[in-house]
C-alpha cells in the first residue's frame, strides 16, 4: 500500500534509510524528533512509503518548491529513493514515484527533479524507465 508517512513510521523509515547511505540511526532523539514533526507539519513536504504487511519497504521523499517563474507554477524534487534490499525488484519504489508524481500534478507543478550518486547502468535505467531523463539539464552539487 502507497501512503504518506505518519508519526508512527519513524522508525521504520530510519530503518529502511540504512539501505540508502546512512550508517545508522541518528544518536540525537530530540533533535531527530524536532525534524520528524517539522517534516510532518510542512505541507509541502511529502515522505511517500510502500507498506507491503505492515513493513515499510520503499520510499522517497516528494519537495513541492515554490516558484516566483513559469508562470508561478512550483516544481517536485525528488530524494531519498529507497527500497529494502529484500524487497528490490518488485515495483516498489516505482509505485513510490508515481504516487509523488500524482502529488506534483495536484500541485501544478511543471516538472520534477531528482538527483542520485549512483553511476549502476540498473540504477539509472530505473530512472529513466519511471520517466526521467539526464539530458535536460546538468546537476552540480556543493557538499557543506
Amino acid at each position: 500500500m502507497v501512503r504518506e508517512a505518519n508519526k508512527g513510521d519513524l522508525n521504520q523509515l530510519l530503518r529502511l534509510y540504512t539501505h540508502l547511505h546512512e550508517e545508522g540511526i541518528p544518536d540525537d532523539e530530540m533533535k531527530l524528533e524536532k525534524v520528524w514533526s517539522a517534516i510532518l507539519a510542512d505541507m509541502n513536504h511529502h515522505i511517500i512509503v510502500n507498506e507491503i504487511n505492515g513493513r515499510i519497504v520503499s520510499s522517497c521523499v516528494c519537495v513541492i518548491i515554490l516558484n516566483l517563474t513559469r508562470n508561478v507554477r512550483p516544481y517536485a524534487f525528488i530524494e531519498n529513493v529507497v527500497t529494502d534490499i529484500d524487497y528490490r525488484g518488485n515495483g516498489y519504489a516505482t509505485a513510490c514515484l508515481e504516487y509523488a508524481k500524482e502529488i506534483a500534478s495536484s500541485e501544478n507543478c511543471y516538472k520534477m527533479m531528482l538527483l542520485t550518486g549512483s553511476k549502476r547502468e540498473a540504477t539509472l535505467n530505473f530512472y529513466k524507465n519511471a520517466g526521467y531523463n539526464c539530458n535536460d539539464k546538468t546537476a552540480f552539487i556543493q557538499w557543506l
